[in-house]
Order: structure tokens, then sequence, then C-alpha cells
């Protein structure tokens, strides 16, 4: 029988490496695109490889909180 992991788990995050896009009709590989840095992580967009279009949107949260110095 295994131990409980109590280590960080195998994973951080999913990473996007082809999605569907319907103006291909297929399957494409996906770029990420940054498109807005929120107070609480960025949000990605991924564009099809082949024709530019839009097929995904992604917000990756921080890990350490954000200062803000006025």
């Amino acid at each position: 029988m295994r131990a409980p992991n109590t280590e960080r788990p195998d994973f951080e995050q999913f990473e996007a490496t082809a999605l569907y896009c319907p103006r291909c009709k297929e399957a494409v590989p996906v770029r990420k695109r940054l498109l807005l840095v929120l107070p609480d992580g960025d949000m990605y967009e991924y564009l099809c490889a082949h024709c530019s279009s839009s097929v995904g949107i992604k917000t990756e949260k921080q890990v350490k909180p954000v200062h803000i110095v006025l």
C-alpha cells in the first residue's frame, strides 16, 4: 500500500498543445498569447496555428499574492 503523497502534486497546470478549431474543423496546434494581466493571475488566449482563430482561454492563478506599492 502506498503512503499518501504529502508533497506537491504531480502537475501544477495543464498546457494545451492542440485544440479543436471550428474554422479548420479539426484539432490543430495552438499558440498561447497573453491577453490580460489581472490582480489574481494572467489570462491567456489560445490561437489556431493555421488560421489564428481564437480556440480557447486560460487563466493562470498567481501562486504568490501581488503587493502593490503606491
